[in-house]
């Protein structure tokens, strides 16, 4: 399991979802954004989906274990 620090932003494309986007610039699509809302920083642990695609058009996917508000 990975280890993600970043800040939640929802992104309006195909009916919206919730972004992480990293201090460093990666946008990673999760797929549990729990109670975190747009804005919030947080710490996300969960693994990297490879492979598959979707309708998003976004980064790569975060399969959610956990997520806390900072």
């Amino acid at each position: 399991m990975a280890k993600f620090t970043g800040t939640i932003r929802r992104n309006d494309l195909e009916g919206g979802f919730f972004e992480l986007v990293t201090s460093g610039g990666d946008v990673y699509r999760l797929s549990d954004a729990g109670k975190a809302r747009a804005g919030d920083r947080v710490s996300v642990e969960g693994k990297v989906e490879s492979g598959g695609f979707g309708i998003h058009m976004s980064g790569p996917s975060i399969k959610v274990e956990r997520i806390t508000v900072l």
